[in-house]
């Protein structure tokens, strides 16, 4: 099970923190990601953290301005997102799978949280 927090309104430029508590373990919680929603769109990646934590990927459309990280000890995966732009408005949802395939497909995850919502304002 993974429950997401965090979200929340902010205006552009500003700076919100998304946390996923992770219940269970074992391989098919070997890579964690963010993926988001904006509205109207598809379901994309946002970025992925594996090996403990030592591995890191992000989508291109990120540029720098998130950071994804793992607590080991409190099974906690964080989205540390600053100079949030406008377009950065969605639905935002971690997810739990086994290190198995491109990182950024939604497929190869199994497990889903119930989805954080951002809103960026001007």
């Amino acid at each position: 099970q993974l429950v997401e927090s965090g979200g929340g309104s902010v205006q552009a430029g500003g700076s919100l923190r998304l946390s996923c508590v992770v219940s269970g373990s074992g391989p098919n919680t070997a890579r964690m990601a963010w993926f988001r929603q904006p509205p109207g769109k598809e379901r994309e990646e946002v970025a992925t953290v594996f090996r403990g934590g030592s591995s890191t990927y992000y989508a291109s459309f990120v540029k720098g301005r998130f950071t994804i990280s793992q607590d080991n000890t409190t099974k906690t995966v964080y989205l540390q997102m600053n100079s949030l732009e406008l377009q950065d408005t969605a639905l935002y949802y971690c997810a739990a799978g086994p290190l198995f395939g491109s990182w950024y497909r939604a497929s190869n995850y199994n497990y889903w949280g119930q989805g954080t919502q951002v809103t960026v304002s001007s």
